[in-house]
């Protein structure tokens, strides 16, 4: 007896997430339908129009919009932003430079450098450990 392969399939919400794309921007038959993963993985490959226009200029998600602004997702929501923003927004806010994106920038900096301290000292212990 021979078991078909079926398709594995993803939300659009999902799909979007993967594509580093704001869901409600997206067209409605993308929104509405399912994407298997080989669609996803061709939408990556060869981006349609309406993709590459959302990657370049938005409306970004949140997690797009913390990395462009160099700072965290709870960083974003202490500075008060909520919504998805724009390329050009986000260039606005970076011009800018409001006090919190200065401090929320800080923090986000500090954070690496004490990430990046304790993977050093976690790979030190194991090289002596193997000795």
């Amino acid at each position: 007896m021979k078991s078909q392969a079926t398709t594995q399939t993803m939300k659009p919400a999902t799909a979007a997430k993967k594509l580093g794309v704001y869901l409600p921007a997206t067209p409605a038959e993308f929104q509405e339908g399912v994407v298997s993963r080989a669609e996803l993985t061709e939408l990556q490959a060869n981006p349609p129009e309406w993709l590459r226009t959302l990657r370049e200029n938005g409306p970004h998600p949140r997690p797009v919009v913390a990395a462009k602004l160099g700072v965290s997702i709870a960083g974003l929501a202490r500075g008060g932003v909520t919504e998805a923003l724009t390329t050009e927004q986000i260039e606005a806010l970076k011009d800018a430079k409001p006090e919190w994106l200065e401090k929320e920038r800080a923090t986000q900096a500090e954070v690496r450098k004490e990430s990046a301290r304790l993977k050093k000292r976690d790979a030190e212990r194991a090289a002596a450990a193997e000795d």
